[in-house]
């Protein structure tokens, strides 16, 4: 449980502090302005995390640098002719009205076609479209599981799907779950699959160490190069890095 949250300036950097009861310090740099924060031990002082932020500051200024270069798409207002992704492919979206209930397809590999009831407004648009992610990455993530168990050696108990803030993934590694990002839906396969043996192998190694790194080269060889195609993918307003 967070104890307490506070600013720390380090060079030209605001590092938001957040005191856990953790056994690690952790250190993030978060989009879309490259956001830094630090979950720190309640046991450890304060000059101890100044010094861990400052032996970071090429790390984070490189990736504040990425994040101001990152393609973004603005806004999305949900009407016809703007782009939406889905699998790594940009598509037009088609917004035809006049339908009894709001359904989506896709057509042609070109479009993605919302039907939606007439006058229908941003809100009803946006969420027929996201319950189309998520039935569509729910159906691909049923493929993933039976593939990848046996290769990581772990048995996924439940699966959930949810829009996250600041995570493409997370799992309780105790209860066999795992939670994935609806964003993911709008990402290349691989990157998916990423993903997913990524929260998988956690379940036999928490930290991000080299065990864990040993185990999802062994999983997953091309995981790196999988990884940084993640990356790269444009980002959507609400896109963040892995």
């Amino acid at each position: 449980m967070s104890t307490e949250n506070y600013l720390l300036q380090v060079a030209d950097i605001a590092v938001e502090i957040v005191r856990k009861d953790i056994k690690n310090l952790h250190l993030g740099v978060y989009p879309p302005e490259g956001r830094v924060r630090v979950a720190a031990p309640i046991r450890l002082g304060e000059e101890a995390i100044r010094l861990a932020v400052i032996s970071k500051l090429a790390w984070i200024r490189k990736r504040q640098a990425r994040f101001a270069t990152q393609p973004r798409q603005s806004e999305r207002e949900f009407v016809s002719g703007e782009s939406h992704f889905f699998e790594g492919r940009r598509y037009r979206l088609n917004v035809v009205e006049g339908a009894t209930r709001s359904n989506v397809r896709l057509q042609n590999r070109a479009f993605i076609e919302l039907r939606v009831p007439k006058g229908s407004d941003r809100k009803t648009r946006a969420a027929a479209l996201h319950r189309w992610y998520r039935r569509e990455l729910q159906a691909r993530l049923a493929v993933l599981c039976e593939e990848w168990e046996p290769k990581v050696g772990v048995k996924v108990q439940e699966l959930r799907i949810k829009r996250m803030k600041t995570l493409w993934g997370s799992c309780n590694a105790g209860a066999g779950r795992i939670w994935l990002n609806l964003e993911l839906a709008k990402k290349p396969p691989n990157c998916l699959a990423f993903v997913l043996v990524h929260e998988m192998v956690h379940f036999h190694e928490r930290r991000h160490n080299e065990r864990f790194h040993a185990l999802m080269d062994a999983a997953m060889p091309q995981w790196r190069t999988y990884r940084d195609e993640l990356n790269r993918a444009p980002l959507a307003h609400e896109d963040w890095k892995y």
